[in-house]
């Protein structure tokens, strides 16, 4: 079984949930999820890298599994040839990191002409020291195409057989095995390093057809060429830069859309069970603070109910209409959703905006550039690998999916009482209330996992320390920022499942008081989905394969409204 933390989509948590025919005790029950018939394969990807056009949608591809036929631009071979040539020229009269010069503490010990290949050799092998849980393979691919690809810009001094390897090994199927622990956000050092080592054919383990083993043996099987050589400055670029950072981001920011979409139906489908008002999405209200995420939020729920007959005054009567009194305002968890939400959105955008233009950066150190004015070339040290910005969004990524998850529990809390939820049985009992005693079990699976969600949301990126003897003193701790961030996004799809578990189950209980009344047409699609699994629950029966069910929808991404969303 896997454990939180695996940041694989469709693997979290719950291993039993990708395991077809799963037993189900109760025999009235519905059958469990079963695998989707063998799809059809997906059309390759073709990309033509040049170093300024990568795009999230060819990120999302990749992440999505599609096959990979993956190139240089025609342009790009001959550029990375001059600038080769150029940089190589420039070692004469400079010392450079890297290239002449040792690494981190080391960096003042000069290297002859004559060390340079082995010492390629030694960089890769003396980084290659992560350990824990490998990427999945899906984002290692990416971060080799990101790799590859900011290559291509041309300043990085590497031959531009260097990305062509990455890329041979991509368009192979060959996967090199990166651990997940040891990266601090500077650099990709760890994960990186073994990335490199499995394109110079050493004993690092890659991924081919279903098979682990080292690179030197499976490469070969895949039709490549087992041996390479790094040559003079051209192992540092492999692991110099964020792109396994920006790789595993990206991830998390497919992973966090998708959870965005099926929150905002969770929602539609708790207003639906409760007879909301929905004066709280009146797109007056919402023009008034000029926020975009939120008005397009408020939209998307608008649309969703559209329609409803329940979320009226007739509707609100139907349950009790002797002591019916109209309803003033909802609570504030109902009222502000909207706004709750729209800080989620409002950071996807940022995130999107933030890894386009990290996906054609130059993230390495150091750079090559012309003199201007003057003749050749010249290198430049800096700090361009650092991954602050990433990590610090990946932190406040993390805090708005944590509190979409508050607001998931709290609102999966209200449900279960009648008072608060306006009259649905309590614990949404299917038959004697107290006799059976419905889902106050369910609901305290979301309300379990909250803290677990609070502590990982405690902000890595503040947390630097320092290593290497001082040389690298402040660091952004973004790989420990983003590995939290995927472990709430597995909490997430959990506490929304127990949500649209229960709002399902709402609507189920006072549908005979709601006859002639219609749910809202994409509510009414959410409700219907989730009943081709999920029977609802009369008589007390055994509830985790119920849930395991649910969570299957989310993590699958069953649940996303068919609403358009950004």
């Amino acid at each position: 079984m896997t454990k939180v933390g695996r940041i694989a989509a469709g693997v979290g948590l719950l291993a039993a949930l990708g395991v077809p025919g799963q037993a189900v005790a109760d025999p009235e029950a519905p059958p469990a999820v079963t695998a989707p018939a063998m799809a059809a394969p997906q059309p390759t990807l073709d990309l033509v890298l040049d170093g300024a056009s990568f795009t999230l949608r060819d990120a999302f591809a990749i992440l999505d599994g599609r096959p990979v036929s993956a190139r240089l631009a025609p342009d790009v071979q001959a550029n990375l040839i001059q600038v080769r040539s150029g940089a190589l020229k420039a070692l004469e009269t400079q010392r450079v990191y890297g290239w002449n010069q040792a690494l981190g503490p080391l960096k003042d010990r000069p290297l002859t002409p004559e060390q340079a290949e082995q010492f390629q050799r030694n960089v890769l092998r003396s980084h290659a020291a992560g350990v824990g849980e490998p990427l999945p393979d899906d984002v290692v691919r990416l971060a080799l195409v990101l790799k590859a690809n900011q290559m291509a810009r041309g300043k990085m001094g590497v031959r531009p057989e260097v990305p062509q390897r990455l890329l041979s090994m991509v368009n192979a199927g060959v996967v090199p095995r990166m651990p997940q622990i040891g990266s601090l956000g500077t650099g990709d050092l760890q994960p990186q390093a073994a990335a490199g080592l499995a394109a110079l054919g050493e004993n690092a383990p890659v991924r081919y057809q279903g098979i682990e083993g080292p690179a030197s043996e499976l490469l070969p099987k895949a039709g490549l060429v087992r041996d390479f050589t790094f040559q003079a400055g051209e192992a540092l670029p492999i692991v110099s830069g964020s792109t396994v950072l920006a790789a595993t981001l990206m991830h998390a920011l497919h992973r966090a859309t998708v959870l965005a979409d099926q929150a905002e139906g969770a929602f539609a489908l708790f207003m639906e069970a409760t007879r909301a008002e929905q004066g709280s999405l009146d797109a007056r209200t919402h023009k008034e603070r000029h926020i975009p995420e939120e008005d397009a939020v408020a939209a998307r729920l608008r649309t969703m109910v559209a329609g409803s007959g329940w979320m009226t005054e007739e509707g609100r009567k139907r349950l009790d209409p002797a002591n019916y009194e109209p309803r003033i305002q909802d609570a504030v968890s109902v009222r502000a959703a909207p706004h709750i939400m729209a800080g989620l959105r409002h950071e996807l955008a940022d995130a999107r905006r933030t890894l386009v233009r990290e996906a054609n950066s130059s993230t390495s150190n150091p750079l090559i550039f012309k003199r201007e004015p003057g003749p050749g070339y010249e290198f430049v040290m800096g700090g361009n690998w650092d991954g602050s910005v990433m990590g610090h969004l990946a932190d406040t990524l993390n805090a708005e999916i944590t509190d979409i998850g508050v607001l998931s529990q709290e609102l999966s809390g209200r449900l279960m009482s009648p008072r608060w939820s306006y009259g649905l049985p309590a614990n949404l009992a299917g038959g004697t209330v107290g006799l059976n005693s419905g889902m106050v079990q369910v609901q305290t699976v979301a309300a379990a996992l909250i803290p677990e969600m609070q502590t990982r949301a405690t902000p890595a990126g503040t947390l630097s320390r320092p290593v290497k003897d001082g040389q690298e003193d402040h660091n952004t701790m973004a790989m420990a920022s983003v590995r939290h961030l995927h472990e709430n996004l597995d909490r997430l799809e959990i506490v929304l499942a127990v949500q649209y578990l229960m709002a399902a189950q709402g609507i189920d209980l006072i549908a005979p008081k709601m006859t002639g009344l219609p749910l809202g047409a994409g509510t009414r699609a959410l409700h219907e989905e989730i009943r081709r699994y999920i029977a609802p629950l009369g008589d007390d029966r055994y509830l985790t394969p119920d849930l395991e069910r649910a969570i299957w929808l989310v993590r699958n991404g069953q649940l996303r409204p068919p609403v358009p969303s950004a």
